[in-house]
């Protein structure tokens, strides 16, 4: 069942021992050396996924929206839609999530219109995508503009909508911020260009626990999944 809901985020939370703080904590960033750079992972059974009683396996998406059009310059960026190449893009990255299977079960996206047809384009490409909850968080838009804040942002509102039995989420969203996020979780520097998805995980019971025993630079990065033909931007 599809379940769409439209609702402000709602203002964070005070600062926790547990929420991420660029500010107030400083992550090395180190280049990931080209031979460890993975295209696709392999595929991910049930049986693969940590069942024991202390923890079991969180996997996170950070997707950034396809490649919009400019054909009508007049447009806001938060209303510009997707060009042809990326509707082929996105039907194309949505097939390769679903050979690897990492089809989330929950997707919190921008309502930014790129977004919004990225997803649509996914849906209609992958059937299973049908089954995720989905939720459109306008806060995602502006927040990825604002240096150093994604990463804590992300995590809040993973943590505000999951629950324990949900062990694939993706977010969906926008550069500079989603590539930052990618880049603190992982503590390896990501390029997230149009269409790329950052495939990440990490243990814990909950959402909560996983964010607080991974930190900063302490979710595993399990691959990159993109278009064949990659767009430069």
């Amino acid at each position: 069942m599809l379940m769409i809901k439209y609702r402000p985020f709602p203002c964070p939370p005070p600062p926790s021992p547990t929420s991420i703080r660029s500010s107030r904590l400083h992550i090395r960033i180190r280049s990931l050396p080209p031979s460890l750079v993975i295209e696709e992972t392999s595929p991910v059974s049930d049986t693969d996924i940590e069942t024991d009683s202390q923890s079991v396996s969180r996997r996170l998406i950070l997707l950034r929206h396809a490649k919009s059009s400019w054909d009508d310059r007049s447009l806001r960026d938060h209303d510009r839609p997707l060009s042809k190449s990326g509707e082929l893009d996105a039907a194309e990255v949505s097939q390769k999530l679903q050979q690897l299977d990492w089809i989330p079960q929950l997707i919190l996206s921008s309502d930014a219109l790129l977004t919004k047809e990225t997803l649509r384009i996914m849906q209609q490409q992958v059937p299973d995508f049908l089954d995720s909850e989905v939720h459109f968080i306008s806060s995602f838009y502006s927040i990825a503009a604002m240096d150093g804040q994604t990463a804590d942002h992300l995590q809040q509102a993973i943590c505000n909508y999951s629950r324990d039995g949900i062990l694939t989420v993706m977010c969906m969203g926008h550069n500079r911020g989603w590539e930052e996020a990618a880049s603190m979780f992982s503590g390896a520097f990501i390029e997230l260009k149009t269409c790329n998805a950052a495939l990440l995980e990490a243990p814990g019971k909950s959402w909560e626990e996983a964010f607080a025993s991974a930190g900063l630079g302490g979710w595993k990065f399990q691959g990159m999944v993109k278009p064949s033909d990659s767009p430069k931007c």
